[in-house]
């Protein structure tokens, strides 16, 4: 397969008024700026070799201190942490059962802790004696204690026979001194009543003579109250002194007949002018109702005619286009069996565009 490559003349794309001294020397200081960033990116590689090599050093220096460190740990506890000398060593010596001891030498050896659980409460080294201690102990107790059982029983049937000497004492006093309370208080009520009986005899009079009294008052109050203004209703009583138009309300009794009968005449009036009232808004109600009535019938005839002369425009228009559709149909039954009866032929075609126009 072959290319074509056509050469292009490079001066076509620049003009000849171009400074070329110019354009050198932006290529030499081109040429000068990569010389700079290839000799710096090489002392940077360089200077990172080095730093490689450092690190690789100090890596094997870091694992040459280690080695020589878990040496040096392996030697101490070679030398100076001995299985024998571990704390847990008891756990897996070998010489274990040869080095030990019984589990209790007497009662009070020290390896004997609680938390050792090797001495409970009732297994001691001298239980037989001490069982046989508290057997004799527990007989001198029962002994003893049947021995206060006695002594209990007789200090009660002691206590209880003072304390029945005592009630039935303390029973012939408290009779003795009821029998004296029921004569104080026969006395006292014999006394009581003397001094009730005169006391309402005493209030007997008082209510007599009250009464009396009251009834005396009372007489001269109605005697005065049937002499004075009050229940005899003189109107000029009630007459103040600002005005025979104005009347002291404490002492005012009511209207008289000539008032009372002007506010009757005045309610009267209002009652007719009310229903006079009433009447002409019923016959302007009327006339309203009458002008609705007459305005909706010549509403209602103003539709019925409208609605007839619809009707009859309807009907025109029916019969108009009844018409024009019974037109159309006789003038196409015409076209199409009289106007396109004929089909024309090939000679009526060929006269067209026979001349040079």
């Amino acid at each position: 397969m072959f290319m074509y490559i056509e050469l292009i003349d490079v001066s076509d794309f620049f003009p000849d008024n171009v400074d070329k001294d110019a354009l050198d020397t932006q290529v030499k200081d081109r040429k000068t700026q990569e010389a700079a960033e290839k000799a710096r990116n090489e002392e940077l590689a360089n200077e990172m070799k080095q730093n490689d090599k450092i690190m690789c050093m100090l890596e094997e220096r870091q694992k040459n201190d280690i080695r020589n460190l878990n040496k040096a740990i392996s030697e101490f506890q070679k030398n100076f942490q001995k299985p024998e000398t571990r704390r847990e060593f008891d756990l897996s010596d070998p010489q274990a059962l040869k080095k030990d001891k019984p589990a209790r030498l007497s009662d009070n050896d020290p390896r004997c802790t609680v938390s050792g659980l090797q001495k409970f409460m009732g297994e001691d080294l001298n239980y037989d004696q001490r069982m046989k201690f508290q057997k004799e102990q527990f007989r001198e107790w029962s002994l003893q204690q049947q021995r206060d059982w006695k002594n209990a029983l007789a200090d009660q049937k002691f206590a209880d026979d003072l304390y029945d000497k005592n009630r039935i004492q303390l029973d012939q006093k408290t009779m003795e001194q009821q029998r004296k309370e029921e004569e104080n208080k026969r006395a006292v009520c014999a006394a009581t009543k003397d001094f009730n009986r005169t006391q309402a005899a005493e209030l007997v009079e008082r209510r007599k003579l009250e009464k009396y009294q009251k009834m005396k008052d009372d007489m001269t109050e109605i005697s005065s109250l049937l002499q004075g203004d009050l229940l005899s209703e003189n109107p000029e009583q009630a007459v103040s002194s600002f005005g025979r138009h104005r009347v002291i309300t404490d002492r005012w009794k009511g209207m008289t007949q000539d008032q009372l009968m002007a506010i009757r005449y005045s309610q009267q009036q209002q009652v007719l002018e009310k229903l006079r009232l009433k009447e002409e808004e019923r016959q302007r109600d009327a006339e309203w109702d009458r002008q609705s009535i007459q305005a909706a019938r010549a509403q209602l005839v103003l539709e019925r005619h409208q609605q007839r002369q619809n009707r009859e425009c309807r009907r025109a228009l029916d019969n108009i286009n009844a018409e024009l559709s019974q037109e159309q149909k006789s003038k196409n039954i015409y076209l199409k069996e009289e106007a396109y009866s004929n089909f024309p032929t090939d000679q009526y075609y060929a006269q067209f565009n026979t001349t040079s126009r």
